[in-house]
């Protein structure tokens, strides 16, 4: 199915209604456009749309770190990828 939506002259663009019940979005929610090899572009839902939304996005932890424990754990992933690892 296509649907047709005109770019104004600010370089905006509306969503129709069919898109937006598509997404699941509504006004005020953000979405993300991907740019794919060939000139498509895929508009999808943002998945995390601002900063408090990432709360909790990654698990949590039985007990928190300190920071040396968080650089200890940050240097040991680090190597883990050999990417950087001393020679």
């Amino acid at each position: 199915m296509q649907v047709f939506s005109t770019v104004s002259s600010k370089g905006q663009v509306t969503l129709p209604g069919k898109v937006r019940h598509h997404l699941g979005v509504k006004g005020g929610s953000r979405v993300a456009f991907l740019i794919k090899p060939g000139g498509e572009v895929k508009v999808i839902a943002a998945r995390y749309p601002n900063i408090q939304s990432l709360k909790g996005a990654a698990g949590s932890l039985k007990h928190k770190l300190s920071l040396k424990e968080m650089k200890r754990i940050a240097y040991e992933d680090r190597f883990k990828l050999n990417k950087y690892a001393p020679q």
